[in-house]
C-alpha cells in the first residue's frame, strides 16, 4: 500500500524536464515512473541525425509525451555510446554521411546486447527495395519524411509496448532462473547427506555382498546426480560472467590418462572397453585444470551412456602447435581432444544443438530424449578458453565429439 501511495504521488506531481542535446534544447513534460531497480526511470527515446533543424523537429513532435529524449548528430557516436544511453526507442534517419542508417541499424541488430531495442528507420526515400533494405538489416518500422507527428507517436507509442513486453518477459526468466539454482544449490547438502550415510553402511561391515553392490550402485548415481547438480551451478556462473578461469600450465596426456583409470571401472561394468591414444605432448597447455578435467569427464562418460557392449571408446589428444614457430601458431589450437565411441551416431540437424542445454536430442535406439546439459558445460568452458567444441560421425560406426582450446 505505501508503494502504491508512493507511486500515486510520483504520478501526480510530474516535472518539466530540461532535456539538452548537442545545438538544441528541449523541454518535456514527463512523468516518471519507479523501476524495478528502485530508480526513477522514464522510457527513453534516442533521435539520430545529421541534419540539426530535423533532430530538432523530430524531438519537439515527441515533447508531449512523457519520454525522456534525446538527440544525437551521427550514427558513429550512437554506437559508442549505446551502453551509457541504455534507449528503449531508436529513432534513425538512413542519409547520414560516414555511417548511414542501414549500417548502423545493422551494427545494433547484430549485438546480442542491443538488438532488442526497436529501430524506427527515418527516411525520405519510398521506393520498395528501400524499405525491403531496411527490413534485411533489422529496421522493426519505417517513417517516410516528412513525418506526421500523429504517425510518429503511433509507432513510437508501438515499439515501447514491444520492448517494455521484453522487458518483462526477460524479468521473468531471470527471476525463474534464479529460482532453479537456488533450488539446484539447495539440493546439493541433502544429497552429500545421502551419500556419507551410504559409505557409513559399507563401512560398518557385515553386510552381505549383494548389499553391497546395492550401495556401490546407489553411491555411484548419488555421485552422478552431485556431477549433474555442480554443472547446472557452474553453467549459471558462467551464464551471468561470473566464472573465473584458474589458469595453470597443464599436461594433458597425464590429465587422460587420471580420467581413462578413474572412469575404467564404469567402463567394464557395461562390457567396453576404454582406450587412450597420444601422440606425445611437448609443451603445456595453459588451462583451468579442474574445468578441463570435467570436460574431459563430461565426454567420455557421454560416450560411455551411448556405447553398445563389446565397443571401443577412444580418447584421442593432438597438438597441432608442435613444430611451428611462433608466427606460425597463431590461429592453431593448442590442444584438439577428440572422444570416439561405436554407437548409434549423431544424426547431423542435431551436430550444433545438442550443445544447447535447453534443447532434447534422442540419442538413444530406445528410450526417451537427452538433454544436453554435460555438453552445454564442455561448450561453454571450451568457449571461455577462447576454443570451441564441435560433433560428427565416424565414417563406420558411432559418434565423434572434439573440444579445440
Amino acid at each position: 500500500m505505501a508503494i502504491a501511495a508512493s507511486l500515486r504521488t510520483i504520478a501526480a506531481n510530474s516535472v518539466h524536464r530540461i532535456i539538452r542535446t548537442p545545438g538544441m534544447t528541449v523541454v518535456s513534460n514527463s512523468t516518471d515512473i519507479l523501476g524495478n531497480d528502485g530508480v526513477i526511470h522514464q522510457k527513453r527515446v534516442i533521435v539520430v541525425d545529421d541534419e540539426s533543424s530535423s533532430r530538432e523537429g523530430l524531438c519537439a513532435l515527441l515533447t508531449a509525451e512523457d519520454l525522456d529524449i534525446q538527440a544525437l548528430s551521427s550514427g558513429k557516436e550512437l554506437l559508442r555510446r549505446m551502453p551509457e544511453l541504455a534507449p528503449d526507442v531508436i529513432l534513425l534517419d538512413v542519409m547520414m554521411p560516414e555511417m548511414d542508417g542501414y549500417a548502423v541499424c545493422r551494427e545494433l541488430k547484430q549485438s546480442v546486447a542491443f538488438q532488442h531495442i526497436p529501430v524506427i528507420l527515418i527516411t525520405a526515400l519510398d521506393a520498395v527495395q528501400d524499405r525491403v533494405r531496411g527490413l534485411e538489416v533489422g529496421a522493426d518500422e519505417f517513417l517516410t519524411k516528412p513525418v506526421s507527428r500523429l504517425e510518429l507517436l503511433a509507432r513510437v507509442r508501438t515499439m515501447l509496448r514491444i520492448k517494455m513486453q521484453y522487458d518483462q518477459l526477460e524479468r521473468m526468466l531471470e527471476l525463474r532462473q534464479a529460482l532453479s539454482y537456488m533450488i539446484v544449490h539447495d539440493l546439493r547438502n541433502p544429497l552429500a547427506a545421502v551419500m556419507l550415510y551410504l559409505q557409513l553402511l559399507k563401512r560398518k561391515g557385515g553386510v552381505s555382498p549383494e548389499y553391497i553392490r546395492y550401495l556401490d550402485m546407489a553411491t555411484s548415481e548419488a555421485q552422478k546426480m552431485s556431477s549433474f547438480l555442480d554443472d547446472m551451478l557452474m553453467l549459471a556462473k558462467m551464464e551471468r560472467g561470473k566464472l573465473s578461469l584458474s589458469r595453470s600450465p597443464l599436461y594433458v596426456d597425464h590429465l587422460l590418462e587420471q580420467v581413462r583409470k578413474k572412469l575404467a571401472p564404469y567402463a567394464d561394468a557395461q562390457g567396453i572397453s576404454l582406450e587412450l591414444r597420444t601422440q606425445g605432448q611437448s609443451y603445456p597447455v595453459i588451462a583451468d585444470v579442474a574445468l578441463f578435467q570435467r570436460v574431459v569427464e563430461n565426454l567420455v562418460s557421454n560416450a560411455l551412456k551411448f556405447s553398445p557392449p563389446q565397443s571401443i571408446v577412444t580418447i584421442s589428444a593432438e597438438y597441432p602447435r608442435t613444430g611451428l614457430t611462433e608466427t606460425e601458431m597463431s590461429g592453431v589450437p593448442a590442444v584438439r581432444l577428440s572422444v570416439f565411441d561405436q554407437g548409434r551416431g549423431i544424426p547431423p540437424e542435431d551436430f550444433v544443438r545438442m550443445f544447447d542445454q535447453y534443447q532434447a536430442v534422442h540419442m538413444k535406439e530406445q528410450g526417451k530424449a537427452e538433454l544436453g546439459l554435460e555438453l552445454a558445460f564442455c561448450r561453454m568452458v571450451a568457449e571461455a578458453h577462447g576454443g570451441h567444441i564441435y560433433a560428427g560421425n565416424n565414417p563406420d560406426r558411432g559418434a565423434v565429439l572434439t573440444i579445440e582450446m
